[in-house]
């Protein structure tokens, strides 16, 4: 249930962005081109060399230096250790405490651009410093440099890290990838618990499923929900494919949760705190607030169903 409610009406566009640098090499390198599909026109970057580097394997994106709290001291650690912070969220109950906190994770070796007060310290705790960043491999409306929080100022680098890069594939880039593959690496994350903001192989939120399974074949979509939906060929949700999304919003308000078509009436989701990615048949409550159904450009599945 990731989504930016209240987000300012002209912040709004519709993108998708694909990833034209070579996908095989370690850490993301220069950021050659992004095509930005919007109403009105196409923008490109050229290149994020003046960005730094994510290196440890996974941070989180904060909402404020002041956001993390006593349980979440191994997520803000010099040295974090995410399946010990996890652990300790569960002991304590302390998951949807994340609300408002957590903004997002970054993994190893991903670009972020420092966008000011520098080397802040958190109040009571003069050994944490921070970084106010944006994200620019996690397209937001919040920010057209990338996703905007806060991050501890020791798991970012002028050197890019040798770990794997968050964009590595195990086949090329193709010009329309597959609705297969997307279904088939999203499956790969059956089972993983929700985690709100999560973005990671241990911890998913629904539109952090969509998004890092469609980076691990090569392509970026928007970080949330509102965000994705905006980046869709709006369908109907009784002609939505394999490969395309479902989207579910209360009355009037912005999408707040996004699932992936794996057949008729069928998707593969990260329901909500305390649960797990599954995948399962809509249920009586989703479908009343399913709005409809979004279409990415992926190559169609050769059938009508993958399951």
């Amino acid at each position: 249930m990731k989504a930016k409610p209240n987000r300012p009406t002209h912040l709004r566009r519709t993108a998708i962005l694909h990833i034209l640098w070579p996908l095989n090499r370690t850490g993301p390198g220069p950021l050659r081109t992004l095509i930005l599909r919007r109403a009105g026109g196409h923008v490109t970057m050229s290149s994020v060399d003046d960005h730094m580097y994510v290196t440890v394997p996974v941070t989180a994106l904060w909402a404020s230096p002041t956001a993390s709290r006593d349980v979440d001291r191994w997520a803000v650690a010099p040295l974090p250790d995410v399946i010990a912070w996890l652990a300790d969220l569960d002991t304590a109950g302390a998951r949807q405490g994340l609300h408002g906190r957590v903004l997002t994770q970054l993994e190893c070796c991903e670009p972020v651009l420092i966008t000011g007060d520098g080397g802040r310290r958190s109040p009571g705790a003069a050994e944490q410093r921070w970084l106010r960043v944006v994200a620019p491999m996690q397209p937001s409306g919040l920010d057209g440099r990338g996703y905007p929080g806060w991050v501890r100022t020791e798991h970012i680098g002028e050197i890019i890290p040798n770990c794997p890069s968050p964009t590595s594939a195990s086949h090329p880039l193709q010009t329309a990838p597959q609705a297969q593959a997307f279904i088939a690496a999203a499956r790969k994350h059956l089972g993983v618990p929700y985690l709100w903001g999560g973005l990671c192989d241990v911890g998913l939120d629904c539109s952090g499923l969509v998004h890092l399974s469609l980076r691990r074949i090569g392509v970026l979509v928007p970080r949330d929900a509102d965000d994705q939906y905006d980046a869709c060929e709006h369908i109907p949700a009784d002609q939505a494919r394999p490969g395309d999304l479902y989207f579910f919003a209360r009355h009037g308000r912005r999408p707040h949760h996004v699932g992936i078509v794996t057949g008729p009436g069928r998707m593969l989701h990260a329901p909500q705190t305390d649960s797990m990615v599954i995948e399962e048949e809509l249920t009586a409550p989703r479908r009343v607030t399913l709005i409809g159904a979004g279409r990415l450009p992926l190559a169609p599945s050769t059938t009508g169903s993958t399951g």
